[in-house]
């Protein structure tokens, strides 16, 4: 019965309809060279890439960040189906915002019919969704091949000088591998929430003040039953963490950089000199 009935127009119309959702912080299956690099070297291309984006946002830099994780994205074997369907409202959202960005005008400036336009602000507007669009892409590429049992330990080898100024970086790397194993299973509960609660039968409100009250008891309902759950999950992963030793565990891991993590670096550290050096060439030019 359930594939007959996927199979119909109907359920085919509805699978269309609802998309592919975002899914965060469970990675791809699978083995490849991206998903053997350490975590800590995937937080410093993360962290690099954003320092380099933010002080040379150009179109040069873009591109080449771009290159960097559409090859990682090919080396790492993600398929189509891992990215998420656009809803149509982010459509008219970047529509209207490209339209009201064209209107400001700017350099360069082209003539169509003996009517000068200025292109600067739609040029403006999309480099700023390329560069949105390549730090999505870069977090994606981090979620997507790297255990979320690895960041906290990564975390902590990382912060390791920052002892040295008393900085507790155990507790925020524990903090860190606590809120990254939790995120995702609270997120399917309230799922599980929301769906039990559209499945009860609703009375008839009549009136446009009666529909506000009984949405804003719904709203009451699902706040205090997602805080029940979210308590009730946090007092079984406290169990489980005692049980396995402690929290230190959380941020204890032998993981070190390899081989292929200082050759990941280095690529990274040359292409981006390569992007920052061919801009400042054509800027001084």
């Amino acid at each position: 019965m359930t594939s007959v009935a996927s199979g119909s127009p109907n359920g085919q119309e509805e699978a269309r309809r609802s998309g592919r959702p975002v899914v965060l912080l469970v990675p791809v299956p699978g083995g490849s060279a991206i998903h053997d690099l350490w975590a800590g070297t995937k937080l410093l291309v993360v962290l690099g890439v954003s320092a380099l984006l933010t002080f040379y946002p150009g179109w040069l830099t873009i591109g080449v960040v771009a290159a960097l994780v559409l090859a990682a994205a090919r080396i790492a074997h993600i398929p189509r189906g891992a990215l998420p369907s656009v809803p149509r409202w982010l459509w008219i959202v970047l529509a209207v915002g490209g339209v009201t960005a064209a209107l400001a005008g700017g350099s360069p400036v082209i003539s169509v019919g003996g009517v000068e336009l200025g292109l600067g602000g739609a040029l403006h507007f999309l480099r700023i969704t390329a560069l949105s669009i390549v730090l999505l892409g870069l977090g994606a590429m981090v979620s997507w091949t790297t255990n979320v049992a690895e960041i906290g330990p990564a975390v902590a080898t990382l912060g390791r000088p920052l002892r040295l100024l008393r900085i507790p970086v155990d507790e925020w790397a524990v903090a860190l591998a606590l809120a990254l194993r939790a995120f995702p299973m609270l997120i399917d509960e309230f799922q599980v929430l929301y769906a039990a609660r559209r499945l009860r039968p609703k009375r008839i409100a009549k009136g446009r003040k009666a529909r506000r009250k009984r949405r804003a008891r719904e709203l009451i309902d699902l706040l205090a039953a997602a805080m029940t759950v979210t308590l009730r999950r946090a007092d079984e992963m406290g169990d489980a963490i005692a049980a396995r030793g402690g929290t230190g565990q959380l941020s204890a891991n032998p993981a070190r950089p390899k081989l292929v993590d200082w050759v990941a670096l280095a690529i990274t550290v040359a292409a981006s000199g390569s992007a920052v050096v061919i801009e400042t060439v054509l800027s001084l030019s």
